[in-house]
């Protein structure tokens, strides 16, 4: 005996398919301060797990293997944010001359635009340098606000170190979870998609990294060759902002320009920052990225542009951050089965295919 199968008008698949989009947008909104570090999580978690692993193949327990990694990463993260503290902290010492100079620009500028537009800005008057002075001396507690709101809330930065601590230890509990999701799938079968998951998501995360390292010597050699002071620190600063794609280049580029403009004599030194930085996008762009990050993420340029656009809406700095490495895992997924595999298509890069050559007239 036959069944009848019901099958949706194409108009009502569209709705439901926006209504669904719509629902989990809110849902991204709403728990922001819980699904941020949540993510951010998993992908810590997953570049933890090459080393919990090999610590518990030299006898160590799960426990102490996870509480290892959990602390090692901790140590990590807070000598990573002192550096910048300090760093930050230390631009107080150069806020007089700078903001000297920038004042006598804008003298120039309003003379400029008085003498031959007869246009008075009034920002002849300057800037009040006391105020700069005080908004650095203050960039401590306003970098913990910063990163505070990156995350969401205090309470995110708390509930991080946890969530990791449980991806970790749970790790293979999850994977069980996952596979009894498929039971019509072959169970190796599952475990071994989890683990090309897993695998794409740290050779990602280790790539950007070794990526980071790479730009942070270099832009390290440029900005100390042109005597640009806190040159280190632009260059890591800049190295960490091209996580973000085709923005963060641009963005890690701005402030030791400005710098350089505001505290050198000649206009060499914020075009030779320009110039350098851009050589060495050149050199990421076209070598660095493509032959250490290489196709794990294999996205194409339109949806990565959108995503970071998405994620920017949705969570800020780290959405733009978060959204890259989430579209990879989802563009594997998506080529797990034949009936969303078109969506795989949709998120990865045009395959070139050689056309055939038409025949010759005779």
């Amino acid at each position: 005996m036959s069944q009848n199968i019901f099958t949706l008008p194409a108009y009502l698949k569209a709705l439901a398919v926006l209504l669904l989009i719509i629902v989990l947008i809110f849902i991204l909104i709403v728990g922001q301060s819980i699904l941020v570090p949540l993510f951010l999580a998993g992908l810590i978690a997953g570049l933890l797990t090459p080393l919990s692993n090999w610590l518990e193949r030299r006898k160590i327990s799960r426990i102490w293997s996870t509480s290892i990694c959990l602390f090692a990463s901790i140590v990590v993260l807070i000598a990573f944010l002192s550096f910048v503290i300090i760093q930050i902290a230390s631009f107080s010492k150069d806020v007089g001359n700078a903001g000297e100079k920038l004042n006598g620009y804008l003298v120039q500028i309003d003379g400029f635009l008085v003498d031959n537009f007869h246009l008075e800005t009034g920002i002849g008057k300057g800037i009040d340098q006391e105020y700069l002075i005080d908004l650095l001396q203050s960039n401590s507690s306003s970098l913990a606000e910063f990163v505070f709101g990156t995350l969401g809330s205090l309470s995110s930065v708390l509930l991080l170190p946890v969530f990791i601590f449980f991806f970790v230890l749970y790790r293979d509990h999850l994977t069980n979870f996952i596979v009894s999701l498929y039971p019509s799938h072959e169970e190796k079968k599952v475990k071994s998609e989890i683990k090309n998951l897993r695998r794409v998501v740290q050779q990602y995360i280790v790539g950007m990294l070794k990526v980071m390292a790479i730009l942070a010597v270099l832009n390290s050699i440029a900005l100390l060759g042109l005597g640009i002071k806190h040159a280190v620190f632009f260059a890591v600063f800049a190295a960490v902002l091209n996580i973000i794609p085709y923005l963060g280049p641009f963005l890690g580029a701005i402030l030791p320009t400005i710098f350089a403009f505001l505290t050198k004599d000649s206009l060499f030194y914020p075009i030779g920052v320009v110039v350098c930085f851009q050589i060495i996008q050149l050199i990421e762009s076209n070598f660095l990225t493509p032959k250490i990050v290489g196709s794990n993420v294999n996205l194409n340029a339109f949806v990565t542009f959108v995503g970071l656009l998405v994620g920017a809406s949705i969570w800020g700095v780290m959405g733009m951050i978060l959204i890259i490495p989430t579209l990879a895992v989802l563009r594997k997924i998506f080529e797990l089965s034949e009936s969303t595999r078109p969506f795989a298509v949709l998120l990865g890069e045009e395959k070139t295919e050689n056309p055939i050559p038409s025949e010759k007239p005779d």
